[in-house]
């Protein structure tokens, strides 16, 4: 499969936010957000191909017990069934970064980190109104959401451009018809630097108390900065 990256860092967003963790990055998306901060993951696919023996390889090189399966959208990824198989067969604790858009079938996966596209996704004038099209029509698939709670555990983790986002996110998770703890839903503001970070996270912190959700930092921003490899 095609690997854009494969790193030791912390996790930064959600849940296991501080995490150690090793990031297995695939290259290839069937979206294309107009935000994305991985674009040599998605927008222009990057990478070596590997086999699943050299990937678990590299993974067992670094000190972590926790794998970050990520992209683009790793559930594109031809073999990433099989990568998780042999990974959680070693024993270690198997994060999936997905943007909920593929079903899961049985995927080994101890901590689905889903994370369905809003509006505020929709990719711009540098793409064709065809490939504008098939993001729309593909960002959001409640019954591929409902596949994954069904059968993980889970976090639903939102990027947040406007309060008006907000709105769009309650409106989507009552599609859900079931009851879903307000703390496993996870606002993050939208931005690649500390001061766009920033500056949502006033107002967005203010609301995340009124509502009950669950306010997501993005820690390898503090840290980091948006470089590739952490």
């Amino acid at each position: 499969m095609l690997i854009a990256e494969i790193f030791h860092s912390l996790q930064g967003e959600g849940e296991l936010t501080g995490v150690s963790s090793v990031f297995v990055r695939t290259s290839g998306c069937n979206l294309r957000c107009n935000w994305c901060d991985t674009p040599y993951a998605s927008w222009s696919p990057e990478g070596v191909q590997m086999r699943v023996d050299e990937i678990v390889a590299e993974v067992t090189k670094r000190p972590a017990r926790h794998v970050v399966l990520t992209g683009g959208e790793p559930m594109v990824a031809r073999e990433i069934r099989e990568l998780a198989a042999a990974l959680k067969k070693l024993g270690y604790h198997i994060t999936i970064e997905t943007a909920a858009t593929i079903a899961p079938d049985s995927i080994a996966c101890d901590l689905a980190s889903l994370s369905p596209k809003l509006r505020n996704s929709a990719p711009d004038e540098r793409l064709s109104a065809a490939w504008r099209g098939k993001h729309e029509a593909l960002r959001w698939q409640p019954e591929v959401v409902k596949a994954w709670l069904a059968g993980y555990g889970f976090q639903l983790k939102f990027v947040v451009a406007q309060v008006a986002d907000v709105d769009e996110i309650e409106g989507m998770l009552a599609q859900l018809g079931r009851d879903i703890p307000r703390a496993k839903v996870l606002l993050m503001p939208e931005g690649t630097t500390v001061e766009a970070l920033r500056a949502k996270a006033g107002w967005l912190g203010e609301l995340c108390k009124v509502r009950g959700y669950r306010y997501a930092p993005r820690l390898h921003i503090e840290l980091y900065g948006n470089k590739r490899g952490t």
